[in-house]
């Protein structure tokens, strides 16, 4: 299927690794132009030049999008090469371990900031122009646990209900404008920042000490497909929600997380 993305520019939050990254990879193949945003500068050209190799067309920016100044530099720099069509804002944090005996407000404070009011910090300073244009995507990626929390990190999942509310309430600030908001709400990810807990959990479990004895048999929660999903499987579901041909879908929170349930 072409999703006709060919001539629209994304900027993908948080994309010099992980699921970010899976994602500005699977846009540029799919036709779309894609700044990658990133903190380490060489891990962010690094993926900017594999799109780049692939065939793609690709920029890199830095920036800390936990201040107004980061985000304001960030999208300048972003929007060098052209206007931004969609926007997709992955960058987060999380601490499976985190408790709410050991989490301080400050902490709290800071985690709502970089999950939550970055993803605000881009929208005002992007979408105004998008619905300019009549066209445009906006797509926060949130997790299962904004809907189904549990007794740990209880600030990221605080934090991903609320990202699902903002993407909600946008939608109905943008209606009949030809911009949509979305929410993806993740299950476990096979991604360099989840790998310590998969491989502590397989371990406990006694599936084996290596990744790929590991993987196959975990989920990171329960689920129904009984495996942790990979970051392609939720790029491409991001990609479909970034084109022109998921128009009819707006407001909406779409779970990819393998029939993840309560245990």
């Amino acid at each position: 299927m072409d999703l006709k993305l060919a001539g629209k520019r994304a900027l993908i939050t948080g994309s010099s690794s992980g699921l970010g990254e899976a994602i500005a990879l699977c846009l540029a193949q799919e036709g779309a132009a894609v700044v990658v945003h990133g903190r380490d500068s060489s891990r962010t050209a690094a993926v900017a030049k594999v799109i780049r190799e692939a065939g793609g067309e690709a920029s890199a920016t830095l920036g800390d999008l936990g201040t107004d100044a980061g985000a304001e530099a960030v999208v300048a720099d972003a929007m060098t090469g052209g206007q931004i069509d969609i926007l997709v804002n992955n960058v987060g944090v999380f601490d499976p371990w985190a408790t709410w005996a050991d989490t301080t407000a400050e902490q709290w404070a800071e985690l709502y900031n970089i999950n939550v009011i970055s993803s605000a910090r881009m929208i005002q300073r992007l979408v105004p122009q998008m619905r300019a244009r009549g066209w445009g995507r906006v797509i926060q990626i949130s997790s299962v646990t904004g809907e189904m929390p549990t007794a740990t990190q209880p600030h990221y999942a605080a934090a991903n209900a609320a990202r699902n509310i903002l993407s909600r309430s946008l939608a109905r600030e943008l209606k009949h404008s030809g911009v949509t908001s979305n929410a993806v709400a993740a299950g476990g990810i096979r991604t360099p920042g989840s790998l310590h807990a998969l491989l502590a959990m397989g371990k406990a479990q006694g599936w084996g000490d290596t990744l790929e004895e590991i993987a196959p048999k975990a989920s990171l929660a329960q689920n129904d497909i009984g495996r942790v999903g990979t970051p392609e499987e939720y790029a491409e579901l991001v990609a479909f929600l970034a084109s022109p041909r998921s128009g009819y879908i707006t407001g909406a929170t779409l779970r990819i997380d393998g029939g993840h349930y309560d245990g």
